[in-house]
């Protein structure tokens, strides 16, 4: 049993909608190969693996700042770290959609675990400096699992774009 299917209230609301949001992303790749899930259906580097991947480390690096602060969150600035986020949108060489789509699963699950065990989704983390970020500024827990929630419906979109342009399938319709 999933950990999400034992919560109430709140932490239910934030699984249930984060569950919906991944099931639409992993729904977008059914029945595809890997060459179909790496190639690029539109002018920007996304390929539906790549985005499973992305989204895989998105949620992972969140999931950790939730319980170790901005020590889980790269460095902006640091050009190994640019060139890392810039690859997490391809498949690369050696890469599957089964292998990509199993991480995720496996991230996914620790996220679960960590909403359903955390004491108090109000305990917040200072925010990484970063451009993006108001100094000084916290999230909460609550506030991350919005944001993985907000990423994950986000991508689900570009993923369901580039499947129709791939062979016409679409998501949902």
């Amino acid at each position: 049993m999933r950990a999400n299917q034992m919560l109430t209230g709140e932490r239910a609301d934030l699984a249930q909608t984060l569950a919906k949001h991944r099931y639409f992303l992993r729904f977008t790749t059914r029945d595809m190969t890997d060459e179909q899930a790496a190639r690029r259906a539109t002018i920007s580097e996304l390929c539906l693996g790549g985005i499973i991947k992305h989204v895989t480390a998105v949620e992972r690096r969140w999931a950790r700042f939730i319980v170790e602060g901005p020590a889980a969150m790269a460095r902006w600035d640091d050009q190994a770290v640019v060139q890392a986020h810039v690859g997490s949108f391809r498949m690369l060489p050696g890469e599957t959609l089964a292998g990509l789509l199993d991480s995720y699963e496996a991230v996914a699950s620790h996220t679960d675990e960590l909403l359903a065990t955390l004491p108090d989704l109000d305990a917040a983390q200072p925010l990484p400096e970063a451009p993006w970020y108001e100094p000084g500024a916290s999230w909460s827990a609550r506030q991350v699992l919005l944001h993985v929630i907000a990423e994950t419906a986000q991508h689900a979109g570009h993923a369901d774009i580039i499947r129709e342009a791939i062979d016409g399938a679409k998501t949902m319709g």
